[in-house]
């Protein structure tokens, strides 16, 4: 079992920007195949610090993981909304 942590810098001023991308994966990254723990967004210490958390089976089960993810139109559409709002 492998836990990926993604670390994310944030705009404070962005904070629902990152809310709504963080509600698209929620749905996205299991249909595709990985064990989604949570985002989390700043709450006490940091107001620019959030967190993205899964588990996936091994690193053949990534690999796949973002092949599907990359080709998953709900995926793609959340890979641009992020790069629109690049600053959250």
């Amino acid at each position: 079992m492998i836990t990926c942590f993604i670390r994310y810098e944030i705009d404070p001023f962005k904070k629902e920007a990152f809310a709504e991308y963080a509600r698209n994966w929620g749905q996205t990254i299991p249909k595709n195949g990985a064990d989604l723990i949570g985002y989390f967004g700043p709450h006490e210490g940091s107001a620019t610090t959030a967190y993205g958390v899964y588990n996936i089976e091994s690193l053949a089960a990534y690999e796949a993981y973002r092949a599907r993810l990359a080709a998953d139109p709900r995926g793609r559409e959340n890979y641009e909304f992020s790069g629109a709002n690049a600053s959250f």
